[in-house]
């Protein structure tokens, strides 16, 4: 057996561990486990990849970049990784998104100045990889500034309030009009001003999408954004002809475009406007409907309330995630549950500032 044959194999057995990762982590009781499978898979496909380097001749630079981009991610990742905070995932969710846009731009750019590596692509073959050229930059460009721009609302580095720019929509959809031309264009007598067109326009686009988007819908940002993700590196896989990156893609795609969609009818959203931009400041804004009179309540009479209390509901938000009361919820949970009081949680799906945020708290 070949190095390249036992990789795709080793591929495919890290796409199915992806799929049962998916799988396991759609539900509490088995998130560890989903977890475990999709560590599995990412790693036994470093590993085939390494393989496959090692067994290029000359491979000697092309495993010293592989180490040296392994150590510095390696490096970043376990330092975020052990001082962020819980209430800070959002926003670094978001920035690790920008980096797959920028992966996925690179990799574009790359397929486009040695399209022709090894002689293989002619006639309308070289036509399908110009096509995959154009898609993989402008997706990845999009999602490299939106992203930027989500880490910068979700930090409080950004006014979080949406912008609003004479004729919003008609500039998104006057960018998707000209990147379908430019695609078109670019396929019959690529050139590599549109190239660089396309990219300033995407970049262009990505910002002003999440921009023209209120701070208050930012999980719903970060899901389409994780969905964006997933289709600039399937497209990357295109380009790289690597099945993995392919199934990976579809597959983050898909799911975060589900579960955007999800979101949106739990806010009474249009999917189409997340996907457009500006909707944050779109919502319908209700009747004016008599929901009753509430009463405050001291921490006394919360006490006795919950001592006589034969079935309790917590409705957590993210003031809860701020205060770090996670903690001393969990705690109260634990007295009630030995009491006999049934607790349960009633969780919004985009409670938080993350899809699951207040799940996991």
């Amino acid at each position: 057996m070949t190095i390249e044959t036992a990789a795709n194999a080793a591929y495919l057995v890290a796409a199915l561990l992806f799929i049962l990762s998916l799988a396991g982590l759609s539900k509490h009781e088995t998130a560890r486990r989903g977890l475990t499978f999709g560590i599995s898979g990412m790693a036994l496909a470093l590993v085939a990849t390494v393989a496959l380097v090692i067994d290029h001749k000359p491979a000697t630079i092309g495993i010293v970049l592989m180490v040296v981009a392994v150590l510095i991610g390696a490096v970043i990742g376990l330092l975020r990784a052990r001082s962020v905070q819980m209430t800070e995932m959002p926003e670094l969710i978001a920035l690790l998104h920008s980096f797959v846009g920028l992966a996925a731009v690179l990799v574009g750019w790359n397929g486009y100045l040695e399209p022709n590596l090894h002689g293989e692509l002619t006639g309308s073959l070289l036509g399908i990889h110009h096509a995959e050229v154009f898609i993989g930059v402008f997706i990845g460009a999009v999602t490299l500034t939106g992203s930027i721009v989500a880490y910068l609302k979700l930090s409080g580095k950004m006014k979080s309030s949406p912008l609003v720019l004479p004729g919003k929509n008609l500039i998104n959809a006057g960018i998707l009009v000209a990147f379908v031309a430019l695609t078109v264009w670019f396929v019959i007598s690529p050139a590599l001003w549109m190239l660089i067109v396309v990219t300033a326009l995407a970049l262009a686009l990505g910002w002003h999408l999440v921009a023209s988007i209120g701070g208050g819908d930012m999980p719903v940002v970060v899901s389409m954004l994780n969905s964006y993700s997933g289709w600039a590196a399937a497209a990357t896989g295109f380009l790289l002809g690597n099945d993995l990156l392919i199934v990976t893609g579809a597959l983050v795609g898909s799911s975060g475009a589900y579960l955007s969609y999800i979101m949106c009818k739990a806010m009474n959203r249009s999917f189409f406007s997340v996907i457009m931009g500006g909707f944050g400041i779109e919502a319908p804004s209700g009747e004016g409907k008599d929901h009753g009179e509430h009463s405050e309540i001291d921490v006394a009479g919360a006490a006795e309330l919950l001592a006589g209390a034969s079935s309790v509901i917590i409705t957590p938000g993210y003031g809860m995630a701020v205060a770090q009361a996670q903690y001393p919820v969990a705690d109260l949970t634990r007295i009630l549950r030995e009491r006999g009081v049934d607790v349960r949680f009633a969780v919004h799906p985009v409670a938080g500032r993350l899809p699951g945020h207040m799940n996991v708290l």
